[in-house]
């Protein structure tokens, strides 16, 4: 897990009124707006504030995951990661909507009350329809959305400026831009896979 990031902390104060409470996090959003990082910025937080933490951290886009495919396989994963003798379990999963009828673990945990749960998705159908059904009254969902302008100056280094302004509405707010330079050759492409297919 990377600690290289820029806290976005409109999003964790948000969040962190829920940590320890016995409800489901949900962090959803646009492709590429920051949610995985979102989640280590908790894991971060939780790690620097409460001793013995255990955190249980799964991001099903890496290869370690990849045996992970149904509801049974994830729970009896995070099962063997739990630890029992008053330590407090924290459960991190990025990209859940991978796992086949995830709630259904869950689901089970919760009732457990044997970790604190937080979840991420990309897919725009994570909460709609049945699923929302499924989770109603136990999860609280946190929507991230690309950055304001005050956090496209700071990830960008930038002062506020009529320059500034005029590349933040030419580039938008994805945070991976800050991994390039802020120049059209290759900021549009990039961007243009993100954008079109929601449209």
């Amino acid at each position: 897990m990377s600690n290289n990031f820029i806290v976005r902390e409109k999003y964790v104060e948000k969040i962190r009124a829920f940590i320890g409470k016995n409800v489901i996090k949900v962090v959803t959003g646009q492709r590429r707006v920051g949610k995985s990082y979102i989640l280590l910025q908790l894991i971060a937080e939780i790690k620097n504030s409460i001793v013995g933490a255990n955190i249980v951290y799964i991001n099903l886009e890496l290869e370690k995951f990849r045996h992970l495919k149904t509801s049974k396989d994830l729970y009896e994963y995070i099962k063997s990661e739990l630890v029992e003798d008053n330590v407090l379990n924290y459960l991190f999963i990025d990209e859940i909507q991978e796992i086949a009828d995830f709630q259904n673990a869950i689901r089970s945990l919760l009732a457990e009350q044997r970790c604190d749960i937080f979840i991420s998705g990309s897919n725009a159908n994570l909460l709609s329809g049945e699923l929302a059904t499924l989770l109603s009254g136990r999860y609280v969902n946190f929507e991230i959305h690309s950055l304001s302008y005050k956090e496209f100056q700071l990830f960008h280094d930038l002062e506020n400026s009529q320059q500034t302004l005029e590349k933040y509405l030419t580039f938008g707010g994805m945070p991976f831009l800050k991994n390039l330079e802020l120049s059209e050759n290759h900021h549009l492409n990039i961007l243009k896979m993100y954008i079109l297919p929601y449209y």
